[in-house]
């Protein structure tokens, strides 16, 4: 069906054309209708394909010059390579001039060798031997302009890196809000931990699978995820027994059973005591865990230093004789990476600094911050307890105790501790931690000052949720229970 005004019309010339060229053969010229019919008939159609021609032109120039836009390539060398350089297009070209020699009427002695050279040259470029792919890589790969500094990439303090599936959840033109929660995380993380974390990059890799996420710190993958765009992550806090009809996983963060179900099970599932989550807000969380794990190595030399700056901005009589007049930046920066090792927020940096300038003349980061942990008790003991005022604690058995203080603090022959010691401390300290948890209470050992820190880096990788304390930073505003107690033959 004609639509366009120009067919119409096109159509309407040739259709007076054809009626016209009969009329006047059989009238004027006195020919018979078959040969008024050959003659004008074959020159109106004639006439309409030459009228056709110039748009014809027109829409291949203006398709080649739209396809080229954004290619610095000059139109001519394009030209030359995409028709003259492929053997397909030259083999298709060639034999539709030889089928149209072939049609009754057209000049045969005209497209016949022309379509027959076209043809050989596409059969002499199929002939040519194709590069080795394998050997290519020694070959030099011709450019544009030298390398420089610029072509090196530096590697992300902290990215996140997304399958093909999950781009869409930072499109904002499809809705997409990752990218809110993540500067929301950030911004969490600053105000609970005491400074501001790098950015996080965000980019695509496809090489993982379509709906996987892989977190990277310093360009190494620190942990991966899958998350479903569209869909619900169903958590079991704990005592939930009723499954769900889904996916079946593991929340990423914290490894809690869960199910991935779709957006008309999430009420049944509210009402069955799961706590349901969004895609995005999964990803969200399991990166600001991920954060709080690794805060010590989020703070580089850059994020101290800014830190410095803004302490100086906001109270620079407070910091100016400290740091990097008696505490260099270095030495700053380590005593404040083994507070955020145990999970202790920098946020006042007034009682840290005021502690370093009591004892700037220690320069040892780990007494430094032994000190810096007594100052910050009070806060400590509430970031672990609450605002109890009785603190339910572990100990160790005293024969034990005796044990540890003799092998980590003896001054001649060093630090050691026994293997077996060590592995039966760590079951120990597994087994009544899971105990202590289960009771609702915190899980916190109680140990001597000498042996704290030792104690504390031993239990850190195998119960990382396990706290232990010196004797020295229980407030004296509170009491102590004994609970549990980590003996040698447990």
């Amino acid at each position: 069906m004609l639509g366009n005004p120009l067919e119409i019309h096109q159509s309407l010339i040739l259709f007076i054309n054809i009626i016209g060229g009969l009329t006047i053969g059989m009238l004027q010229h006195d020919l018979s209708a078959n040969q008024a019919a050959n003659t004008y008939i074959l020159l109106a159609v004639g006439d309409a394909l030459v009228a056709q021609i110039p748009g014809l032109l027109i829409s291949i120039s203006a398709a080649m010059v739209v396809s080229r836009v954004g290619n610095e390539q000059d139109v001519g060398r394009q030209v030359a390579e995409q028709m003259l350089g492929s053997p397909l297009v030259l083999g298709v070209t060639g034999s539709l001039l030889v089928v149209l020699g072939l049609i009754p009427g057209m000049p045969l002695l005209v497209f016949f060798p022309i379509g027959g050279l076209i043809a050989f040259a596409a059969w002499r470029k199929s002939q040519k031997p194709i590069l080795n792919l394998e050997n290519s890589s020694t070959a030099p790969v011709p450019v544009d302009s030298e390398a420089s500094w610029d072509d090196l990439q530096p590697v992300d303090p902290l990215g996140l890196e997304l399958g093909y599936r999950l781009i869409t959840l930072v499109d904002k033109d499809r809705q997409g809000d990752l990218l809110s929660r993540i500067k929301g995380v950030r911004k969490k993380f600053a105000q609970e931990m005491g400074f501001l974390p790098p950015s996080v990059h965000v980019k695509d890799n496809l090489d993982l699978k379509p709906s996987a996420y892989n977190i990277t710190l310093r360009g190494v993958v620190i942990a991966s995820g899958e998350a479903f765009p569209g869909q619900h992550l169903a958590i079991n806090p704990g005592g939930v027994s009723v499954p769900l009809i889904g996916n079946p996983t593991t929340d990423p963060a914290f490894g809690l059973p869960a199910f991935w179900i779709n957006e008309n099970q999430v009420e049944n599932s509210l009402s069955l005591g799961f706590t349901v989550v969004d895609c995005e807000t999964v990803m969200a969380t399991h990166l600001s865990h991920l954060m709080q794990i690794n805060a010590a190595r989020l703070l580089s030399r850059t994020e101290t230093q800014q830190l410095v700056e803004h302490i100086t901005a906001l109270a620079p009589k407070l910091i100016e004789e400290v740091v990097p007049k008696s505490i260099s930046i270095p030495v700053f920066q380590k005593v404040l990476q083994l507070l955020l090792n145990e999970s202790v927020h920098i946020r006042d940096m007034r009682t840290i600094i005021e502690t370093l300038a009591e004892f700037s003349q220690i320069t040892d980061p780990e007494e430094l911050s032994r000190k810096i942990r007594i100052a910050l008790a009070p806060a400590i003991v509430q970031h672990i307890y609450g605002t109890v005022n009785e603190l339910e604690v572990m100990a160790l058995d005293p024969a034990l105790e005796r044990m540890l203080m003799q092998a980590l603090t003896n001054p001649n022959g060093g630090q050691a501790l026994d293997p077996g010691v060590a592995d039966m401390l760590s079951k120990s300290a597994i087994e009544l931690s899971r105990q202590q948890e289960d009771n609702g209470m915190p899980a916190c050992l109680l140990v001597p000052d000498p042996i704290r820190l030792q104690i504390a880096r031993l239990l850190r990788r195998i119960v990382p949720r396990l706290q232990v304390l010196a004797h020295s930073e229980i407030p004296e505003t509170h009491s102590i229970r004994i609970g549990p107690i980590l003996r040698g033959n447990t």
